[in-house]
This record gives structure tokens, C-alpha cells and sequence, in this order.
């Protein structure tokens, strides 16, 4: 075996970098699930123009991508914090601890790319023509229905290709993850944390696998996207 393949073998084998791949996998399925579900939801409630606080809900979608992640992160802990208005409520509430857990490294992942996911939807469902739900609703279908029959097949290259860039920036998401998760290892530690620990512990044999790998996933998610861009 090569020593690159040794070194590669090593690094992937060691019980933090273990610990943080699978944490990484965790986080980056259940925020796919999440971006999907919240990008079709803000997205369409986004593209239906008149309502009041919409631009107040747009603003907030729209912020992550224009606001530094570091200070988001620290808007964020001072919410979800054990002492802030809504991590206080959770809290005492539901026994749920935000900050240095799960729910806070998936809470940084998911509105670091929401609105990747959103923004394409939205614009997809407003270059729509309104006659098509216009027709539908003349022969009876119901706006539930309209939305999957009719709105979603339309719109479904956009939401793909913004799902995988959304993924995309939530995998490399290191500011608002340090914020909220806190870089505890084993516990809160991504692979893009674990990359930032190891370069600043002088490890830069260790933090060039782990971004070679983090290269390897990113390049299979421009591929997809490519894919996504002939529908």
C-alpha cells in the first residue's frame, strides 16, 4: 500500500474523523429533508405577491446569504441560548437543549442553505404563467392539488438544483456551526470543523485528506448539478 493510501487510511480511521463523517452524513440527510420541505413551503409562500410580512419573511430567508456566518451564528446563540427568549422556552418547555447539540450543529446546516433552496423555487413559480392554476381551478382542483399537479412538475429542475447547491453550502458551513454546536468533539465536530481544528493544530497532512474528501463530495454535486442543468 502507497503511503498517500496509508495516510488516507489512517486519518479516515482515526475515532474523531469517524465520529465527525458520520455526524456530517446525519446532518446533511435530515437537512436535505428539511430544505425540501421548508424550500417548497417559503418558496411558494414567497412567490404570492400582496401579503402582509412578506418582506419581512423574505429579508429573513435572504440574510444568511448577505450577513457574515459568524455574526448569524451569534444572532442565532443568543435565541436559541439557554438564557434567550426561544432556547429558554425549549428549554423548560420541552427539555430540549439547542446549543452544543444535534439540534444546533443541524439548525446552522439548514439556514446556512436555505436560501439556496428557496430562491430558485420561488423565482421558478413566479416566471410561471397564472393561467395554469387559473385552469386548474376551473376544472375544480383545489390549490393543494394545483400545487403537486400542476405547480411542482414544473418547477422540479429548480428545486433539484437548488437542493444540491443548498447541501452543498451546508456541508462547508464552519461559522454559524461553531456558534451554535460549539466544535465539541465527538459530539458537535463536523468534517469542515475538524479540518479548521486541524489547521490550527499544525496537522496539515490530516486537514488535506479530510478536504480532499470534502473536494470529492463537492465535485459529485457539481456533477449532479451539470446533470440537473439539461432537464
Amino acid at each position: 500500500m502507497s503511503e498517500p493510501i496509508r495516510s488516507l487510511a489512517a486519518v479516515l480511521g482515526e475515532p474523531a474523523v469517524v465520529d465527525a463523517l458520520r455526524l456530517t452524513a446525519e446532518v446533511a440527510l435530515a437537512t436535505l429533508a428539511l430544505h425540501l420541505l421548508l424550500g417548497l413551503a417559503l418558496g411558494y409562500a414567497l412567490a404570492r405577491p400582496g401579503w402582509v410580512g412578506r418582506g419581512l419573511l423574505d429579508a429573513l430567508v435572504t440574510l444568511p446569504l448577505v450577513f457574515p456566518p459568524v455574526a448569524t451564528g451569534f444572532l442565532l446563540l443568543m435565541l436559541l441560548g439557554r438564557r434567550g427568549p426561544l432556547g429558554a422556552w425549549l428549554g423548560e418547555t420541552w427539555g430540549v437543549e439547542v446549543v452544543f447539540s444535534f439540534w444546533g450543529v443541524l439548525i446552522a446546516s439548514l439556514i446556512a442553505g436555505l436560501p439556496l433552496v428557496v430562491k430558485p423555487v420561488q423565482s421558478a413559480l413566479e416566471s410561471l404563467s397564472a393561467r395554469l392554476g387559473e385552469a386548474a381551478r376551473v376544472l375544480g382542483k383545489g390549490e393543494p392539488e394545483i400545487f403537486l399537479h400542476v405547480l411542482l412538475p414544473n418547477i422540479r429542475g429548480p428545486l433539484a438544483a437548488g437542493l444540491v447547491l443548498g447541501l452543498g453550502r451546508s456541508l462547508g458551513e464552519v461559522g454559524i456551526t461553531l456558534m451554535l454546536g460549539g466544535n465539541v468533539s465527538g459530539r458537535t465536530t463536523t468534517v469542515s470543523l475538524e479540518i479548521f481544528n486541524a489547521v490550527g493544530g499544525g496537522e496539515f497532512e490530516r486537514a488535506a485528506v479530510l478536504s480532499l474528501l470534502l473536494g470529492l463530495v463537492s465535485l459529485a454535486l457539481f456533477a449532479a448539478l451539470r446533470r440537473l442543468g439539461a432537464l
